[in-house]
Parts: structure tokens; C-alpha cells; sequence
């Protein structure tokens, strides 16, 4: 019997248009680290034997059947479609070979995410654990590997979901109005790489247009003594620009000749690679790429601080986008579907995506920086949510809570729970640094386990200077970061007198809804803000929104606006497109002009 015999796609009430095209032998084929590329990996998609366990087993001999990873147990794609609960343990197992030119060198093991908490072990042997469901981790399981035999990979892996306080974004055991199925285990990429002893760990790479440098920070393992040199060469669309060589031990700073500038019309890429020498033999080489670009805030002609791109005034405005899926929940169908949304999000004439309370693979970030979209990067949220219906009726009079003293308020009573969330929003930064069309950081949504956000928010811009910080989207502002954010889902809307110096976003808006026959999750259950009944009163309610509520803002210098949302997720009826991707509910042709309008109209110096 063979192990597709052994596994099928789920046929549930609901699939995107991807569905039928994925495969199971080779799913997600695509190197998952763009901006870091090796050619010696092994990707480990695929199906994988699993079980679910109470939290009491310490091993498991039997397995239950097979589960296709990248894909989240509760997922249709999975094969599975299973909620596991706070006490059970899921766990997964597979068989690999390493080629005998690996032999001589170290061999990593990547996750590129797992919600939420994973122990691995290689061939009975414990790697390590990690704990946070939206960052990549990796083992060294060099010493544990059996040559020119079949090796074997055992993860465990635990989730509380929303019974427990770690970051766990919009997922929730009991799906309603906004929350959604959990995402379980292992939901992107597995892969396996080479690399000698001494190789290239990491590296920051940091833009300066107003002095045309890039500054590279790189981070060696091994010898990283004067005998090991780094040779970085910058190229631009296949010709070589530069090149310059020095002690991988110190950072470089790289001057560009009239650089070309990144921006959503032009998104400008160039080409960077890292060749590491050892004792003049080379030894690793990484590909890569960056952008020349620069985020900033400026007092505009209004008296009001706007958000600049490049040193011009650039209005943003861009889809809320949960990055939800009814087939693979947080797990895309295929990288197909990935690119369809964010040029579907491009056609409507967005130029921005405000990505809500979850982190994607890293290749949707690739292609928001190959396309051209500005994105907004939220911290998936932990703790509780007690402040909701409370922290709106704040929110309307003008008033907020103190999040550093009253931790229960938001779930997070507990020292061990806030550190944790430290510590996955600082691997949160790190991952996505390099990304260039990552413009904002978002830690805190709605007072949704927010606490001490002027602290983290004086942080982030402090570890992160090259980007802004909208330090708590829409209810409990703090005075910090560098805009003052709200969320209005009525017909009128007035800018706030008092920024404290800070930029104006509406960062959340709109959510019109239009539930389409055969394309609703749950036909008796039904969220959103303002009903339509067909496409033309939808076109109405968001010409509407633009003419009479937005476009009198961005003339006083409201710098951005998210519009709710990409698409329907599960009971929401309020996206761009249905849940699965198969019917626009507005036409491009009709918003786009409406969406450049309020650019053209943005104060300019």
C-alpha cells in the first residue's frame, strides 16, 4: 500500500480554486527562504505518519495514519481535519536518506513554523524544544544522523489554542463572529540543508538612501577568526554593480551609485550574494536580495505628521488581510494562491496590505516586495480579550486603561506570559527584518492582550529604527509609537485634534458585507458590519466611504487606511472575494479609480 493510498483531501463544505491541484508527494516544492537561498536542501513536505496522544505519553510506537505537512491538523488539506484540544499532544514521524556528499558537512532541520509548542527528536535523540507559533527554528542534527540509512524525525507538539495566554492571533476552539479554527502543528515548510562548519549563520541587511549604502551585519558560525572573509556582490537584474571584500567578523557598508528607489509602482530589487572564504577556500555561499527604500514621518503642510516614502509624502491604503484559507486555514493551497491574492489586492489599486494578527511564510513577503505592496505587520496577539464590548465604549469617549498595572484586564496577570510574548515579538522583528516592503509594526490590536505598550513600542523603535510602530491599532492609545491609530466602522469620521505628534492612520474601516450564495461558510451564521444585497450597493457603500468619510482625512493628512477586508473568512462576509477565492464581490474597475483618488489628494510638501 502506498502512503497517498493511505491519505485523502478532505471534501468539506468549502475549497479554493487551488484545491484540486495539490500534491501530496511534493507540496509546496518552492526553496521557503528567499532571501537567504542555498542550493544544497531537501524539503520534507509531504506526507508524514501522525497520532494524537493525551498530554500523559511520553513516546508513541503506533501511528493512527498519515497527514500531509504543511498543513495544520484541523485543515481539509490535511487529510485530517481534527481539532486538538489544550490535553492532547499530536504528533508526527517520517523517514529520510542523506546524500553521501553530505556526509562530510552539518545538516540543519528547519521548521519554518509550528503552533505551538514542538519537541524533535532525530533517530531517538532529543533535539531541543521551541515555543511560538509564527517563527522559524532550526536544530544542528549533524551528530545524530546515520549515514547511507533511513533516519527518523519525531515531533511533538502541544497547543492550548485561546485556553492558553502565548500569541495565538484570531484562532479559537469555539469559531464566532471574528475568531476562527485553530491552526494546529506544523504549518509551513519542513526542510533539510547543508552547510559546512563554518558558514553563514545570518545576516542584517539595512538600506540608507539618503547616503545610497547598504549596511550588511553578518553573523558566522564556526571560525569566525581574521583567517574566515566574507566577498559580497551586489548585482542588478544579471549585471554586477559592486563588489567588496572584508573580515566576515565585521559589518560592511556598501555605497551605491544613483541607487534606484523601492516604491508599490516600482518595486526596484537588487541582487545581493554572500561568499564566505575559510583560510582562502571558499566555503558557503548565500543568495539574496534588498531593496532601496526608506519609511519615515514628517510634519506635512497641515500641521499634521505624515507617513513618507523615500522622502516624498505617500498615502497608504490597503485591505485588512487575515491570511485565512477554507481549505488549508492558516496554510495557503499552493504558492499559486499566495500570489493571486496580493494581485488580486494589487488590481483593485491598493498599495498597502495590513497583515492581522498571524505572520505568513516568507515567501509571501517575497512577492509583496517583488510586486510592489507595502505591508503592515501585526503581532499576533496573546493573553484575553475581557476589554471587548468595554474597550469600544472607551475607545468612543476618548478615554483608555492603564496596561501597566492592571495585567488581568488583558490576560496577562502572569510575568511568564508577557516575557513569552517578548520573546516571540522580538523573533517576530528578527525573521522579517530584511523584508523591504515591511514598513510598520504593529504590536498590539484592540487592547487584545496589550500590556505595557508604550515600553514595547519605545523598544521596537529603538531596535528597529528603519521602520514605524503603530503601538496599539484602534482602542487603548498610549501616546506611543509614531501614529495615533483608529478604527471606525461608521459612516462619518473625524481626525483627532490632539496626536501627541504623531501620524493619523484609520486602521481599520468599511467591512461592507455581501455574503454570496454557495459561497458562505455557514449559511445560518452570518457576520458583518453594513449589509448589501448586491454588487451595485456595495460599489455605493464604498464610493460613499471614500467621497464623504475618507477623502476629507487624507486632505488634513491622514496617512493611511485599512479597508475590512481581503476576503470572507468563515462566517465574516465582508472580503473582496468569497472565502475561496472564486467570486470578486466589487469590480477592480470601479474601485481602483476611488482608491486613487484619495492619493492624488494627499497634502504634499
Amino acid at each position: 500500500m502506498t502512503e497517498s493510498s493511505q491519505w485523502s483531501k478532505k471534501l468539506g463544505r468549502m475549497r479554493t480554486r487551488w484545491f484540486d491541484e495539490v500534491d501530496p508527494t511534493n507540496p509546496f516544492p518552492e526553496y521557503p527562504r528567499p532571501q537567504m537561498v542555498r542550493n544544497e536542501w531537501i524539503n520534507l513536505n509531504g506526507l508524514w505518519d501522525y497520532q494524537i496522544t493525551s498530554q500523559y505519553e511520553e513516546n508513541v510506537e503506533n501511528f493512527k495514519g498519515k497527514i500531509l505537512v504543511p498543513f495544520p491538523i484541523e485543515s481539509l488539506l490535511s487529510g485530517v481535519e481534527n481539532c486538538l484540544l489544550p490535553t492532547d499532544r499530536l504528533w508526527y514521524r517520517r523517514t529520510f536518506r542523506i546524500p553521501i556528499d553530505w556526509n562530510k558537512n552539518k545538516v540543519l532541520l528547519h521548521f519554518g513554523a509550528v503552533d505551538w509548542e514542538s519537541t524533535v527528536w532525530v533517530n531517538g535523540s532529543e533535539m531541543g524544544s521551541h515555543k511560538g507559533g509564527y517563527s522559524p527554528f532550526s536544530f544542528d542534527i549533524t551528530h545524530s544522523l546515520l549515514p547511507d540509512e533511513e533516519n527518523v524525525i519525531v515531533v511533538k507538539v502541544y497547543d492550548p489554542t485561546d485556553k492558553g495566554h502565548q500569541p495565538f492571533g484570531k484562532q479559537t476552539l469555539k469559531p464566532k463572529t471574528v475568531f476562527y479554527t485553530p491552526s494546529s502543528g506544523i504549518w509551513q515548510t519542513v526542510w533539510l540543508e547543508m552547510v559546512p562548519s563554518t558558514y553563514i549563520e545570518s545576516f542584517k541587511l539595512t538600506p540608507n538612501i539618503d547616503n545610497s549604502t547598504l549596511h550588511i551585519i553578518p553573523q558566522i558560525q564556526g571560525d569566525n577568526s581574521d583567517e574566515t572573509e566574507l566577498l559580497i556582490k551586489i548585482s542588478k537584474n544579471g549585471n554586477e554593480i559592486t563588489t567588496k571584500k572584508s573580515p566576515s567578523n565585521e559589518s560592511v557598508v556598501i555605497k551605491l551609485e544613483n541607487p534606484q528607489f523601492w516604491s508599490p509602482e516600482s518595486p526596484e530589487l537588487y541582487d545581493v550574494q554572500l561568499i564566505l572564504f575559510h583560510q582562502g577556500t571558499q566555503v558557503d555561499i548565500i543568495d539574496s536580495y534588498f531593496a532601496m527604500r526608506k519609511f519615515s514621518l514628517k510634519k506635512g503642510p497641515t500641521g499634521i505628521p505624515q507617513f513618507y516614502l523615500n522622502n516624498k509624502p505617500y498615502f497608504m491604503i490597503g485591505p485588512l488581510d487575515q491570511g485565512f484559507w477554507p481549505d488549508g486555514l492558516y496554510t495557503a493551497p499552493s504558492e499559486a494562491a499566495i500570489v493571486w491574492d496580493i494581485e488580486m489586492t494589487k488590481n483593485f489599486g491598493f498599495n498597502m496590505i495590513r497583515k492581522h494578527i498571524k505572520t505568513e511564510p516568507a515567501r509571501w513577503y517575497h512577492y509583496c516586495d517583488k510586486l510592489g505592496i507595502i505591508v503592515w505587520q501585526d503581532m499576533p496577539n496573546g493573553g484575553k480579550m475581557r476589554l471587548i464590548p468595554p474597550g469600544m465604549i472607551l475607545m468612543a469617549l476618548g478615554k483608555t486603561v492603564d496596561d501597566t498595572k492592571k495585567y488581568k484586564k488583558f490576560g496577562y496577570e502572569n510575568p511568564t506570559d508577557r516575557k513569552q510574548f517578548e520573546i516571540e515579538l522580538k523573533e517576530l522583528v528578527d525573521t522579517f527584518y530584511n523584508i523591504p516592503s515591511i514598513a510598520i509594526w504593529v504590536p498590539f490590536n484592540e487592547a487584545w492582550g496589550q500590556f505595557d505598550s508604550k515600553r514595547i513600542a519605545e523598544w521596537i523603535m529603538k531596535y528597529d529604527p528603519s521602520r514605524l510602530v503603530d503601538h496599539a491599532s484602534g482602542w487603548l492609545d498610549h501616546g506611543s509609537g509614531h501614529f495615533k491609530s483608529l478604527h471606525n466602522y461608521r459612516d462619518t469620521f473625524k481626525m483627532p485634534e490632539d496626536t501627541q505628534d504623531r501620524g493619523i492612520l484609520l486602521s481599520e474601516t468599511g467591512g461592507y458585507t455581501l455574503p454570496i450564495s454557495g459561497h458562505v461558510w455557514n449559511p445560518k451564521k452570518k457576520f458583518g458590519y453594513k449589509t448589501s444585497t448586491n454588487k451595485n450597493e456595495l460599489h455605493a457603500a464604498y464610493r460613499n466611504m471614500v467621497e464623504n468619510v475618507l477623502k476629507p482625512a487624507v486632505e488634513r493628512g491622514l496617512s493611511g487606511v485599512v479597508y475590512t477586508q481581503t476576503s470572507d473568512v468563515e462566517i465574516e462576509y465582508n472580503g473582496l472575494v468569497t472565502y475561496d477565492r472564486q467570486v470578486l464581490k466589487m469590480d477592480p474597475d470601479v474601485i481602483k479609480p476611488l482608491n486613487e483618488s484619495l492619493r492624488k489628494i494627499f497634502p504634499k510638501s
